[in-house]
This record gives structure tokens, C-alpha cells and sequence, in this order.
């Protein structure tokens, strides 16, 4: 009984206590974690080699240069295999190619559990986002599966070609852009069309709010607000007001549309019409939302980048364009390709009496083609995402106990493995930072491209016309679900670009960049060079968008 009294008085005495000191006594106890934890790792006879130095300074590079962190890792344990710890939690670090097949196949690897500790800038809400019922996850992903069926992705293909048109009307007629500000800020309007409704994406002011938000997600992801969410840091304290006005805008937006009794052509009436509770709703637009725009975003960034820089490649996308253009557009069929721009427009400031504008041309192309026939757009996409997608891929072993590379992961243990271990070999992909769509495929090793998340072993299939996923089954388990949407808005994006401007790359001093950008690897989010460093110079095609 005295131990409970002394207990509670304890209690009533810290919350009693100012901030000030609530806040030094979590760190105190913070910092206690640390070293006590620290103090009673021990080396198994088939555990991965430990990090050498103390785990409190192995904190910080994991989560601000990861890229060095993991290479130095590798180097200074002279290991394939080997593990630090993040606080209480154990961390595998793996590589190589029987590394990589286990990492992605093995049952026990579960990648919502080691999502959720090692990274922070999804928006938590228990019980929506975070915490999920398996069965709740498990509609979710069937939720998103039917956004990406034949019929309604094809339906949305002309909304998401005019918001496209409007955003880039908005550049002017020449100028210059931050890729990672404005090509970003067209898909993150694209995300929003695609995963949640029209009462969101048709308010530029809202969009524009809710990416606000989200980077504050985003730019207060820190080891802290990660592993110690409870510490009360100035950084959590902003997610936490960021994620409350995020589920508010949510779910004023489900009322709003409830209240109007009007249904209408988008993702948020599919998931009200399935009779899905509304926490499924809420989580499935508050969590997709940035986990689409994120890799995607980056992904068309780079992708702008790249071929401002290799203008061979830009004509080749052009012209495959131009070429589907003539196939599929009446108004076109008769043209020669090289005066594409005498059927849409005899220049940009006729956009509004032109009879066809670039965005309807391109939404008469249909579906199927746009997945089919771009085998330059598939090239140019496939080798952006291997070349700078920073991403390291994240497990937890729930069990049981297993072995990689002759090395035992216990359960409970997480395990990451870097997509550059494979992206940037040199034997697989010579000169790998070069950007070279036109590499051949490698196949003779399995999951010698992961850019997806899951590999490139793939059995062939055919599809009925409701099929709902890519032309392809990966055998990897844990392939990106949204991965079908992704290339369709990359393709509409890059169509859009490459047929309605000419653009190269300059450096800070405007002068044609040389050498080129490189991708930053220890940027996870957007693998982004140094702000400023670089910039997009574009000029309007004589087309109507």
C-alpha cells in the first residue's frame, strides 16, 4: 500500500510540475533509456555485428544522413549483415542479393509494423491511421484497389489532364521553377483528385492548406517525434496541431457531402457508397494522401529534371506522344506529327478558342495505350525510380526466429534493407548514377529492380476487362498497391510537359547546368539536391494546354 501511495504522489507531483520541468524529466528519462539500453546489448554466436560506438550517436544519422550512415555501417563492421539499436529497438541491417530475396519474401516480415516505428510523417490518429484492426487494413487496401479498376481510373483521366492544364497555365508562358516546389505541388492536386474528393480538389485554397500541413508532417519528423512520440518537443507539438486540422478538413468534407445529398464521380463517394464505417474513410484519405504524393512527387521531380537534361530522351517522349496523339485523336489522325501544334493551337494565348486542347487530345487516348503503348514513358519512368528513389525498405520479424545471410533476425527485431544496395550496384547497373533509360533490363537476378517495393520476378497474366491491378503480378509481397495509379498520373504529367514546353536545366546563376544534378540519397523524402542549387528554364510550345 505505501508503494502505491508514494506512486501516486509521484504522479500528482509531476503533473503538478510546470513545463519546463515535465519536459526536463522526460529527457532526463529519455537519455536513461538510452544509456541503459545501450549497456545490455550483447553479440550472439549468430547475431549481426553491432555498430561500433554508442547507440545515442547512431540516432541521429539514421534519421538525417542515411544513405552515409547505412554505406558506413557496411564498412565499419566489414558485414552484409548488422544491427544498432534505436532506443528499446533492435535494428538488422541487410544486403546482398540472398538478403534481398529473404527481405521480400518472407512471411514473418511484416511492413506495417516496421512502417510505423521508423517513420513518422504519416499523420497518426489511433484507430485511423495508426493501430488499425487488420481487417480495417485490409479494406483499405481493397478500397484502393478499386480506385485503380479499368473503368474508373479511365473515367478519371480527363480530370486529372485538367487539373494538370490548369496548374501549368498558371507557370506562364516562360520562366523558370523548382521542380520539388511546383512539378510537387501538380501532383500532390493529382493525389488529391484521384484518392479523395471534389469538395477538396476543386478548392485550390484547400489543396494548398492541406500540403501545407503535410510538410509540417513531413519537416517535423525528427528521431524524437519517431521514437519518443510522447516527448513534448515544439516538433511533435506542430504535427500534432497539423494532423487535427488535417482529420478536420476530412471530415467536414465527408459532411459536406453527406449534408448535400448529391452523389458525385470520385473516390469519397465509392468508399461512402461501399457502406464503409467512417473511420475507414477518414484513415483511407488522410493516409493515402501523402503516401501517394510523396513517392510520386519525387519521382516526377526527378523525372522533369532528367529530361532537361537529356534532351534526346525528351524528343523520344515527345514524339511516342505525338505519335498516340495521331492514333487515337480524330482531329489529329490527318496531321503530319511534326505540325501536332497546327490542330490544337496556333499559339498559348489561344487557348480559349482553340477547337482541341492538348489536355483533351491526350484524354482521348484510352487507357490501355496509355499502359501499353509508352515503352519510352515505362523506360524513362522505371529508371527515375531506380536512380533516385532513396527509399529503404522496412520489415519487423513477428516470427519466428530467421536467418539472413547466416545471421539470426529474433523476433520482434526490425529489419531495413536500402534500395541502394541493388539501385547502385555497379555490377547490375554500370556507372549507376548515370541516368540512362535505355539500359536493358536486368533479368538473370531476382529483385534486381525494386523500384516498386517488390521485385522484378513476375509471372505472365492475362486480365479481364475489370481486372484492377498492372499487367504484371510481382511475386514480391509487399508491391506498392497504388502503383497502377502512380504511372498513370507520371505518364499524364510528362505527356503534358514534354508537348507543352521546351525546358533545360540551369544552375543558381542561370547558366546551363553543368554537371548535372545528382540525386541526394540522404534527402529520404525527396532525394532532393541542395535548395536552389538548380532550376527548370521553360518556354510555352505554340500549343494550347
Amino acid at each position: 500500500m505505501p508503494y502505491s501511495v508514494g506512486l501516486e504522489s509521484a504522479a500528482h507531483a509531476f503533473l503538478s510540475a510546470g513545463f519546463a520541468t515535465q519536459f526536463t524529466i522526460a529527457v532526463i528519462t529519455f537519455l536513461l533509456i538510452i544509456l541503459i539500453t545501450s549497456a545490455l546489448q550483447k553479440e550472439g554466436v549468430d547475431s549481426p555485428k553491432y555498430l561500433p560506438g554508442h547507440s545515442l550517436f547512431h540516432i541521429t544519422p539514421f534519421f538525417r544522413r542515411r544513405y552515409d550512415f547505412l554505406n558506413w555501417g557496411f564498412q565499419a563492421t566489414a558485414q552484409n549483415v548488422f544491427q544498432f539499436n534505436l532506443l528499446r529497438n533492435t535494428v538488422v541491417v541487410v544486403s546482398g542479393e540472398s538478403a534481398r530475396q529473404t527481405f521480400f519474401t518472407a512471411k514473418g516480415l511484416d511492413l506495417t509494423e516496421g512502417f510505423k516505428i521508423l517513420s513518422g510523417a504519416i499523420p497518426m490518429v489511433k484507430g485511423v491511421t495508426s493501430d488499425l484492426q487488420t481487417r480495417r487494413i485490409a479494406l483499405i487496401h481493397k478500397r484502393l484497389s478499386n480506385v485503380q479498376r479499368n473503368a474508373p481510373l479511365s473515367s478519371l483521366i480527363p480530370s486529372l489532364l485538367q487539373d494538370t492544364r490548369r496548374m501549368m497555365e498558371a507557370w506562364g508562358s516562360s520562366g523558370k521553377l523548382d521542380p520539388f516546389d511546383k512539378v510537387y505541388e501538380l501532383v500532390f492536386q493529382l493525389n488529391i483528385r484521384s484518392l479523395s474528393c471534389t469538395e477538396i480538389s476543386d478548392d485550390p485554397k484547400l489543396v494548398t492548406r492541406l500540403k501545407e500541413l503535410y510538410d509540417i508532417l513531413d519537416n517535423g519528423t525528427t528521431p524524437a517525434t519517431v521514437l519518443v512520440p510522447w516527448l513534448p518537443t515544439p516538433a511533435m507539438i506542430k504535427k500534432l496541431w497539423a494532423t487535427k486540422e488535417i482529420y478536420e478538413i476530412v471530415v467536414q468534407a465527408i459532411k459536406d457531402r453527406e449534408n448535400s445529398g448529391v452523389s458525385r464521380n470520385d473516390t469519397l463517394q465509392m468508399l461512402l457508397d461501399s457502406g464503409d464505417e467512417k473511420l475507414v474513410v477518414v484513415g483511407f484519405i488522410m493516409g493515402l494522401l501523402i503516401a501517394g504524393a510523396r513517392a510520386t512527387g519525387t519521382t516526377a521531380s526527378w523525372l522533369m529534371t532528367f529530361l532537361g537534361g537529356h534532351p534526346e530522351w525528351r524528343s523520344k517522349a515527345a514524339a511516342e506522344m505525338e505519335s498516340l496523339i495521331a492514333t487515337y485523336s480524330t482531329s489529329a489522325a490527318n496531321s503530319p506529327k511534326k505540325e501536332l501544334s497546327s490542330p490544337i493551337s496556333s499559339s498559348p494565348e489561344s487557348s480559349s478558342t482553340s477547337t482541341e486542347s492538348l489536355a483533351s487530345l491526350l484524354s482521348a487516348i484510352p487507357l490501355e495505350a496509355w499502359e501499353g503503348e509508352t515503352p519510352i514513358l515505362d523506360a524513362l519512368i522505371r529508371e527515375t525510380t531506380r536512380v533516385a528513389q532513396p527509399h529503404t525498405a522496412m520489415r519487423r520479424n513477428l516470427g519466428p526466429e530467421l536467418y539472413i545471410n547466416n545471421k539470426i533476425i529474433p523476433t520482434g527485431a526490425y529489419v531495413i534493407y536500402p534500395f541502394s544496395d541493388v539501385h547502385l550496384d555497379p555490377e547490375l547497373y554500370p556507372d549507376p548514377w548515370k541516368f540512362d533509360p535505355g539500359r536493358k533490363e536486368v533479368t538473370h537476378v531476382p529483385f534486381a529492380y525494386i523500384g516498386w517495393g517488390g521485385g522484378n520476378v513476375f509471372f505472365a497474366a492475362k486480365f479481364s476487362a475489370e481486372s484492377h491491378f498492372s499487367f504484371f503480378l510481382p511475386t514480391g509481397k509487399t508491391t506498392c498497391l497504388g502503383t497502377r495509379l502512380a504511372k498513370i498520373e507520371l505518364k499524364l504529367v510528362t505527356a503534358m510537359f514534354v508537348l507543352g514546353f521546351k525546358h533545360h536545366v540551369i544552375d543558381r546563376v542561370g547558366q546551363p547546368a553543368n554537371p548535372l544534378p545528382t540525386p541526394n540519397w540522404n534527402d529520404i523524402l525527396l532525394c532532393r539536391p541542395p535548395v536552389g542549387s538548380f532550376a527548370l528554364k521553360y518556354e510555352r510550345e505554340p500549343v494550347s494546354l
